[in-house]
C-alpha cells in the first residue's frame, strides 16, 4: 500500500485534481483531497512539485516494426546525405547481420533536398542486401544486392525504381516482407522487449499495435499475440491484424482488425500517393492512389462489423478519409451496433462531411499529432503539395474535439519516435494556432481516450477508484507549465499495476509457454 502526496491529476471527464491517491495491491482504493484516517501509517510518497496521472497510450505502432527499427540504424536526424553515407558505413561494419536495415531517410530533412540513391548505399554496403526505409514507413531504397535478389518479383509491381533504388507502393510492401523475413523469431523477440522498455520509459503503459507485414502464415500476428500474452510487470498490448480477410482476427480470437499496409486506403504525403479529391498543387495529373474500390471496402467493413469485430483503417488524403466514414456508415447502417469502437487511423485530411459521420456514428480517430510540423516532412513541404488552403486543415485535432469525436494519439511508430510529452506539446501548439488544444484535452487524448479506443477504459486511462493503478509522475504539473515549454516535462517513473516498471527479461521458451497457456492475460 502507498499513499501518493501532491498533485494528482485524475485526467477523469470533470478534469478532478486531488491531493491523496491511495494505491493498495495494484489498484486504487482512494482518490480526494485528505488523507483518511485508516491510511495514515501507510508508506507515503511525497510529490513535492512534481504531478502524478495516469499512465500513457500510444494508439496506433508498427509494434514489430519499430522493434526492428529500433535495433538498427536510426538516420532520422542526420542532415545531409554525405553524412547518411559514413553512418551506414560505420553501421555496415559494426554487424554480422545478412540483411541490414536502416530508418528514417527523408529528402526534406538533408541539405541536398534528395532521397539518398542505390549507388551511393552500394559505395559503402556492396555485398549484403540493404534497405534503407523512409521516415513514413511507406517506401524505401534498396541496395543492388537486394535489387538483385528481388527483381523478378519486383519489377512487376507498381511502385518499383531499380534506378534509384527508391521501392513505394506494392514494391516497397515486397521489400519489407522479405527483410521482415529474415529476422529470427529470437532476435524478434529481443528487439521486442527492448522496444517495450524504451516506450515505459516514455511513460508509456498500453500500446495498440497494428500487425502483419508479410511473413508467412501471418507469423508475426501470432508473434506479437504470444507476446502481449506475456509481457512482463503490467505493460499492455493489443493486437490489430492488418488485413481484409476476417479469419485473421477470428482465428486468433482478436476481437479487432485493421491497420496499415493491408488495411491502408491510400499511401502518404511523403510519396505523394495519398489519395485526394483535388489534384496535388505541383502536379495536376496526380491524385494520389487509393487502394481499393469503394465496394471492396464497404464488403470488407459490412462483413467485420456483422462478425462483431472492432475495425481500424489507415486513411490519409480526404479521398482516403471519405471512403473510410462512408465505408464505416454503410457497415453500421447495415447492422447498427451501439458501441463498436471502429476508427480511422491517421485522419491528416478529414473532410466535412467524413468529419460529420465520424460525430454521428461514434467513430474515434487515431491521430499522430506528431506529424505536425513533422521535421522530416516539414510544412514548407506540405504547403508546396497541397497548397496553402489544404495545408492549414492538416490534422485538424480542435475540429475533432469541438465536434465531440473521442480522439486518441499515437506515433506510427517507427515513422515517429513514441513519446506522449511531444504529442502533448504539438497538440498544445499546432502550426495552425485555431486547432490548438489545452493541456487537459490533449491529456485526455493519451490516457483516457486511449483506453476506450479499445474498451480499456474500465479499468485504466484516469486516476479513479477501483481502476488499476497505472500511473506516470512526471517532472512537473503539466498545468502549472507555460504550453511553449511543455516539452520541458520530463518522465521520472512509470507505475503499473501499483509498481514501478521493471525491465522486460523473460526467455524465449517462457513468452512462448506464458502466450499459449495465459488465459488472463488481455492482448
Amino acid at each position: 500500500m502507498k499513499v501518493y502526496h501532491g498533485y494528482i491529476l485524475t485526467v477523469d471527464a470533470n478534469n478532478t485534481i486531488c491531493e491523496y491517491l491511495i494505491e493498495d495491491k495494484g489498484r486504487i482504493v482512494y482518490v480526494g483531497s485528505e488523507c483518511p484516517e485508516e491510511y495514515a501509517n501507510a508508506e507515503k510518497v511525497e510529490l513535492g512539485k512534481k504531478a502524478l496521472l495516469p499512465s500513457f497510450v500510444d494508439t496506433h505502432q508498427h509494434f514489430a516494426s519499430f522493434g526492428i527499427f529500433h535495433a538498427g540504424l536510426n538516420v532520422m536526424d542526420i542532415t545531409s546525405n554525405k553524412e547518411m553515407i559514413k553512418a551506414i558505413k560505420t553501421f555496415v561494419e559494426s554487424t554480422d547481420e545478412k540483411s541490414l536495415i536502416a530508418f528514417g531517410a527523408s529528402p526534406y530533412s538533408v541539405k541536398e533536398g534528395r532521397l539518398i540513391t542505390r549507388e551511393e548505399i552500394d559505395s559503402v554496403c556492396p555485398d549484403r542486401p540493404m534497405m534503407l526505409v523512409k521516415y513514413d514507413g511507406h517506401a524505401c531504397v534498396v541496395n543492388t544486392p537486394l535489387l538483385k535478389k528481388l527483381e523478378k518479383k519486383l519489377s512487376k509491381l507498381r511502385g518499383y525504381h531499380p534506378e534509384s533504388g527508391e521501392m513505394n507502393q506494392e514494391a516497397f510492401f515486397a521489400v519489407s516482407d522479405y527483410i521482415s523475413n529474415s529476422v529470427s523469431i529470437p532476435q524478434m523477440i529481443r528487439n521486442m522487449q527492448k522496444a517495450v522498455d524504451y516506450e515505459a520509459s516514455k511513460g508509456i503503459g498500453m500500446i495498440h499495435t497494428v500487425s502483419g507485414v508479410g511473413f508467412p502464415l501471418n507469423a508475426d500476428i501470432t508473434i506479437e499475440k504470444l507476446f502481449a500474452k506475456s509481457v512482463q510487470h503490467g505493460f499492455q498490448i493489443r493486437v490489430f491484424p492488418q488485413s481484409m480477410d476476417t479469419n485473421v482476427a477470428t482465428s486468433r480470437k482478436l476481437p479487432r482488425i485493421g491497420g496499415c499496409f493491408e488495411c491502408a486506403l491510400d499511401g502518404c504525403y511523403g510519396s505523394q500517393d495519398a489519395a485526394m479529391i483535388e489534384p496535388y498543387e505541383n502536379d495536376k495529373s496526380n491524385f494520389g492512389v487509393l487502394y481499393y474500390t469503394d465496394e471492396k471496402v464497404i464488403e470488407f467493413c459490412k462483413k467485420a462489423n456483422r462478425m462483431g469485430l472492432q475495425i481500424e483503417m489507415h486513411a490519409i488524403g480526404d479521398k482516403a478519409f471519405e471512403q473510410a466514414t462512408k465505408a464505416l456508415k454503410a457497415a453500421l447502417d447495415d447492422f447498427p451496433r451501439e458501441d463498436h469502437r471502429h476508427g480511422i487511423i491517421h485522419a491528416c485530411l478529414p473532410t466535412k462531411d467524413g468529419i460529420d459521420i465520424c460525430a454521428k456514428y461514434h467513430i474515434n480517430l487515431l491521430m499522430q499529432s506528431a506529424f505536425d510540423n513533422w521535421r522530416q516532412e516539414p510544412p514548407e513541404y506540405t504547403e508546396s503539395i497541397l497548397g496553402k488552403e489544404r495545408n492549414s486543415q492538416l490534422n485538424p485535432v480542435k475540429t475533432f474535439v469541438e465536434k465531440g469525436c473521442v480522439v486518441g494519439q499515437g506515433s506510427d511508430a517507427p515513422c515517429t519516435n513514441p513519446d506522449p510529452i511531444d504529442w502533448v506539446y504539438r497538440a498544445c501548439n499546432h502550426t495552425n494556432p485555431s486547432q490548438s488544444v489545452g493541456v487537459y484535452e490533449a491529456l485526455r487524448m493519451l490516457t483516457y481516450n486511449g483506453c476506450f479506443a479499445t474498451f480499456d477504459e474500465k479499468e485504466r486511462g484516469t486516476l479513479e477508484t477501483g481502476k488499476i493503478a497505472d500511473m506516470v509522475i512526471l517532472s512537473e504539473n503539466p498545468y502549472d507549465v507555460p504550453v511553449k515549454e511543455l516539452r520541458r516535462l520530463k518522465v521520472e517513473k512509470l507505475i503499473l499495476s501499483g509498481e514501478e516498471y521493471k525491465p522486460q527479461n523473460q526467455s524465449l521458451a517462457s513468452i512462448i509457454w506464458k502466450g499459449l497457456t495465459d488465459t488472463n492475460q488481455k492482448y
